[in-house]
């Protein structure tokens, strides 16, 4: 004989992809056991079964139910019929108010050739007459105001009907009727416990980080979503990363490449240019951390539990939960790339002194309590340093301008000549001292007939790479600004077209 036992679910650890599912049950006597209503996504190889009961046997059966267990499936199937009725209601008095609609038409027209008749004859008076049809079209003014309520109610109960039906359907592709059940054969009395994994299930680390004068304060978070069928209640949630998946940016400048146009190659024939896309794309193919979770370091993954008990639904929804808050000294200053855009970007250079590596995710910053925008925070494990980007300043201005052009042919060869110079204006409106890195560049010759020369720059760049890029490291007093000149000259051979020029 089989008895069934209730186990509800006590604790639960998410991977970045599944979830481990533990229940426990009271067992009073030893036989077969069933424990049903599992998610049809569990997987059976992964179930385990233990406790303080000697287990001889276990088997994963599925259970082949007419209607999903769910609550709030069951919930939504009846509104969708109580909705299904209203409609059906506000049908049948929008057909209602349709006849009597035609009615006092056809009264109006019988009555309209009656009247005529009658007031020939002078059988009736014209204020008779008024009266009678004055009667006739207040009634239908009625009739048809009544109809646009019942149009209006009906497109009210028909848009809770599809809102309802989307929720509905949305559940009905992850909670189906059919469910699972684990068959345990036992002997002894105690405590048994069960544990089993679930596909859809998984979480992503997000970050608050918030910046108090030289401080970085950064919260660390986990948006939890699962959709595995069943829902998790208040019970120990654990988040681990034995199984890591792997914005406003700070500009990074690309080579500014000068290089002779040729003309473009004959076509490739279809096929031929098929078989080459697919045979390139085969080619390619904090100081003083304060901890608010319990954290299990292993080998090569870690397990976070959260302070209290936390509910996650199985709607597909992020249910957040607090990994760890660290506190980290930074050196602010700006970085600016005039040539991509005049925004100065507000950065942070912090360590993480936490014992915590912290994962990729999304990242809100704001300045005190002002919202300023979002990022992306990369990997930072512990002892690392990294650069924050915390949106831009507008306290920091920045102006860029084309101030000399020429262009003409030297004597000697028939060379084209180009000269260009740039004046970029910086400018500390704030109320702090800062050090800006300004970015620019000069272009970068790829073909032997055009060459780069003459080059200036005012004040000299701390920093030139082969491919062209200048970098300056810039102190500004509040109030104070500078000024950086960039020119260059480009000559060209005869009979070679310039390709890449920008101004």
């Amino acid at each position: 004989m089989t008895s069934t036992v209730e186990a509800p679910i006590v604790a639960v650890t998410v991977y970045p992809g599944q979830a481990r599912v533990t229940r426990r049950a009271s067992v009073d006597a030893g036989g077969r056991l069933r424990i049903g209503g599992l998610p049809l996504d569990l997987v059976s190889d992964s179930v385990r079964v233990g406790g303080q009961v000697s287990v001889l046997g276990v088997d994963v059966v599925i259970e082949q139910n007419p209607r999903s267990e769910d609550g709030r499936v069951a919930e939504l199937e009846q509104a969708a019929r109580d909705l299904t009725g209203r409609l059906q209601e506000l049908a049948d008095h929008a057909a209602v108010e349709d006849s009597r609609a035609g009615l006092l038409d056809r009264l109006g027209h019988k009555a309209g050739g009656s009247f005529a008749k009658a007031l020939a004859k002078g059988e009736i008076q014209p204020d008779r007459v008024a009266d009678l049809t004055g009667a006739l079209g207040d009634q239908l003014g009625q009739v048809l105001e009544r109809k646009r309520e019942l149009a209006e109610r009906r497109l009210r109960v028909q848009e809770e009907f599809d809102a309802v039906g989307r929720e509905l359907a949305t559940l009905n592709a992850h909670h189906s009727p059919d469910r699972h059940a684990v068959l345990v054969d036992v002997e002894g009395s105690g405590e048994l416990e069960l544990s089993y994994l679930v596909n859809q299930a998984s979480w992503t680390s997000g970050y608050d980080i918030r910046l108090t004068d030289r401080t970085l304060a950064v919260t660390w978070y986990a948006a939890v979503t699962q959709f595995t069928g069943e829902d998790w209640p208040e019970c120990e949630l654990a988040l681990s990363t034995a199984r890591p998946a792997v914005t406003a940016t700070i500009p990074e400048l690309q080579p500014w490449y000068l290089d002779r146009e040729r003309p473009l190659p004959p076509p490739v024939p279809m096929v031929a240019a098929e078989q080459a896309v697919y045979g390139a794309a085969m080619a390619l193919d904090a100081a003083a951390p304060q901890a608010v979770m319990a954290v299990e370091h292993g080998e090569a993954a870690t397990t976070y539990h959260p302070g209290g008990r936390v509910a996650v639904p199985s709607d597909g929804t992020a249910h957040r939960a607090t990994v760890a808050v660290l506190e980290l000294a930074a050196t602010i200053d700006h970085i600016t790339a005039p040539v991509q855009d005049l925004a100065a970007f507000l950065r942070a250079t912090a360590v993480n002194t936490s014992e915590h590596t912290l994962r990729p995710g999304r990242a809100s910053v704001f300045h005190g309590t002002e919202f300023v925008g979002t990022t992306t925070l990369d990997t930072w494990a512990p002892g690392e340093e990294t650069e924050l980007n915390l949106g831009v300043d507008d306290a920091i201005r920045v102006e860029r301008e084309l101030v000399r052009r020429t262009a003409s042919k030297a004597v000697i060869g028939g060379t084209k000549r180009r000269q260009a110079e740039y004046l970029t204006k910086i400018g500390n409106y704030s109320r702090r001292t800062t050090k800006v890195t300004v970015l620019d560049q000069i272009p970068v010759s790829r073909d032997s007939g055009i060459t780069v020369k003459d080059e200036s720059f005012t004040p000299e760049p701390q920093r030139r790479t082969d491919l062209g890029e200048l970098t300056w490291q810039v102190p500004l007093d509040p109030g104070s600004t500078a000024e950086i000149r960039v020119g260059f000259r480009v000559d060209v051979e005869r009979g070679v077209e310039l390709l890449g020029w920008r101004e």
